[in-house]
């Protein structure tokens, strides 16, 4: 009798040891099973996260070894599935918001990577990896020929829709209004409340300040900034905040 006692008890204590051992085996053989990723590639996609969550904090252009991962990136399948991911909690978010009758319940959008995409344009720099080129931007701009991001494009829809009114604001210099206006519109976006940009006096000031500084304006005059979309973290930092923002990925650039 003592003997079987004492077999019960080691069972007991063994047993426990022994399944994690066999769980911890197992779990590493997953492991084992997956090919492994090229180093370049595993540092590239942490890159990525770390430029997405803030945590690069401010950067100027993107790694020489990330370009093709970039690349593939912006024109691939994830990038589209990211989008649509932000535009679907956007969303989510948005109707649970009575909008009121005033007029004053509004949504900001970025441009440029938010509403429309001018990866036709950064292909040419090598998405960006390369000194930035502005003259050559400025002219890109004025060829209107950027296309919606579709999910952008689906979310803009759909807040209308809930009646949102929309403001844009963008980094855009004011000389540039016509061709983005015409932009916008050839690319499936229409009766927005507001189109911001920049004029000559604001030169000086950061993205960051320049837009919390129009978001101020807003506020001051009564409207109500319930979400604010935008693909830099300067289209969305600063005071006075949204009640919510929605980060849209860009790995191309960072502007401060």
């Amino acid at each position: 009798m003592q003997l079987i006692n004492l077999m019960l008890l080691l069972f007991f204590i063994l047993a426990p040891t022994t399944i994690s051992q066999t769980l911890l085996q197992v779990t590493q053989n997953d492991g084992l099973n997956e090919p492994p990723k090229p180093p370049n590639m595993m540092y590239c996609e942490s890159w990525r996260l770390a430029v997405e969550t803030n945590n690069a904090g401010e950067w100027h252009k993107i790694p020489h070894r990330c370009t093709d991962l970039v690349k593939d990136y912006v024109n691939g399948q994830q990038y589209i599935t990211d989008s649509k991911v932000v535009a679907r909690h956007a969303q989510a978010y948005a109707k649970t918001i009575v909008v009121a009758k005033d007029g004053k319940d509004v949504w900001i959008f970025d441009v440029d990577e938010t509403l429309i995409s001018n990866i036709q344009h950064y292909a040419i720099d090598g998405y960006r990896s390369k000194v930035d080129n502005e003259s050559a931007f400025e002219k890109w701009a004025l060829s209107a020929k950027a296309p919606a991001l579709p999910w952008s494009l689906w979310l803009y829809k759909k807040l209308q829709g809930l009646g949102f009114h929309l403001v844009l604001l963008t980094g855009r210099k004011e000389t540039h209004r016509n061709s983005t206006e015409q932009n916008l519109i050839s690319a499936g976006y229409h009766s927005w409340k507001k189109l911001i940009l920049r004029n000559s006096t604001e030169t000086g000031k950061t993205a960051q300040e320049y837009k919390a500084s129009k978001r101020a304006e807003l506020v001051g005059k009564g409207y109500r900034i319930h979400g604010n979309s935008g693909d830099q973290w300067s289209d969305l930092l600063g005071w006075p905040e949204a009640k919510r923002s929605f980060k849209i990925p860009n790995p191309m650039y960072h502007i401060p």
